[in-house]
């Protein structure tokens, strides 16, 4: 029996975009799906070393007070980190692909980027085989 997959285009950095993102793709691994989450454009500024909690909200910024009230909103009642869904993610089996296209053109080198995080570099095409095997798809 083939196993069911997602697979995510994580497009945006906005720090709600990326929960969502992870979450879906943590619930997804849960369920005994396999789960992929492509990594392009603002969304691959997360992945950035020291990256990954600086996106900004993607409404009600409020000059940052809507992120830290959101935060705050989460802390109390017990959602995860976006670190600790990252790391759940990558121990349940899950798939990070870099889009090195974006890397070019925003001027990201590997160094930049947490590698223990990155299972595979590729473009559109990586993205597209990913895609073509999976029962879901979600761009975020």
């Amino acid at each position: 029996m083939k196993t069911e997959r997602t697979t995510i285009v994580l497009h945006s950095g906005d720090m709600d975009k990326v929960f969502s993102a992870l979450i879906i793709a943590n619930g997804a691994l849960s369920m005994g799906m396999e789960a992929a989450i492509y990594f392009t454009f603002f969304g691959l500024q997360r992945l950035q070393k020291s990256g990954l909690e600086k996106g900004p909200l993607s409404k009600m910024h409020m000059l940052g007070l809507g992120k830290w009230m959101i935060k705050q909103r989460m802390k109390k009642v017990n959602v995860a980190s976006l670190e600790r869904l990252m790391n759940d993610f990558k121990e349940l089996g899950g798939k990070v692909i870099a889009c090195d296209m974006t890397m070019e053109i925003m001027g990201i080198s590997r160094d930049d980027l947490r590698e223990e995080w990155i299972d595979e570099y590729g473009a559109v095409g990586t993205y597209i085989n990913e895609a073509r095997k999976s029962t879901i798809t979600l761009f975020i």
